[in-house]
């Protein structure tokens, strides 16, 4: 938790954008590489984001290949699923969860509300995978340019119906990122990823079962901005170095 904290403190003041090299040399990422097996995805959630982050390449350089997406394997998907990864993600559109990872029928489990801002139900939902499907990887999907993020910066005034309970969930972030002496443009963005560490740090400490299983080395929870620019997902560092394989290696 200590190293999240850390983190977002350093987001106030410079926001890099790109995967870092450490993310890259910590997964062993080969460069060329555009595929991974999607059994060994399933058994390894480290594996697991290896797939992610190749299946991701492949989209934003215009290479998909989009698996398993026939009507057959639609049919084939009543049998049961085995989805390797559960992808926490925003309402918004524009972020299509398959489509961005180049992913196919029963590969992720999706549950998604605006700002992805979590509630009883998403917990559930996120538990079900976990407990049931037994799906080790966990992903917080922030994106660019997020309106639900803007609206708790904005903090406009009477918002209509529920949606001032999403500005409050964000609130907090929003918060730290004004602290920043960046332009306004800037500051969205460090509080799209303030509130994706924030998520991160929520499910982590989740009682009783993601925090067990994420104690454990059993479940990996880590957080991703997607920039809709560009098309990549970039996994956040700190939450790749937190990890227990790696916690000994910073």
């Amino acid at each position: 938790m200590k190293k999240l904290l850390c983190f977002s403190i350093l987001l106030m003041t410079t926001l890099t954008f790109g995967q870092s090299e450490k993310v890259d040399q910590l997964l062993q990422l080969e460069k060329g590489m555009y595929f991974a097996d999607r059994d060994t995805a399933y058994a390894d959630p480290y594996y697991g984001l290896k797939k992610l982050i190749y299946g991701n390449k492949r989209f934003s350089e215009n290479k998909s290949i989009n698996p398993r997406q026939t009507e057959q394997d639609l049919k084939n998907a009543e049998l049961g699923q085995k989805p390797f990864a559960v992808i926490i993600g925003c309402a918004d559109s524009r972020v299509p969860n398959e489509i961005i990872f180049d992913q196919g029928v029963g590969d992720l489990f999706i549950t998604r509300t605006a700002g992805q801002v979590m509630a009883e139900a998403s917990f559930g939902t996120i538990e079900y995978a976990a407990a049931a499907l037994n799906t080790k990887l966990i992903v917080v999907l922030g994106h660019q340019s997020c309106g639900a993020v803007d609206a708790a910066m904005k903090l406009p005034e009477n918002p209509p119906g529920h949606i001032v309970t999403l500005i409050n969930a964000i609130k907090p972030a929003s918060l730290k990122a004004k602290q920043s002496t960046n332009s306004d443009e800037t500051k969205l963005e460090l509080a799209v990823r303030e509130n994706v560490l924030v998520q991160v740090e929520m499910l982590r400490n989740l009682e009783p079962l993601l925090s067990r299983k994420f104690d454990s080395g059993e479940l990996l929870i880590v957080g991703a901005v997607y920039n809709m620019q560009s098309g990549k997902v970039e996994f956040i560092e700190e939450t790749i170095t937190s990890l227990p394989k790696f916690r000994n290696s910073n």
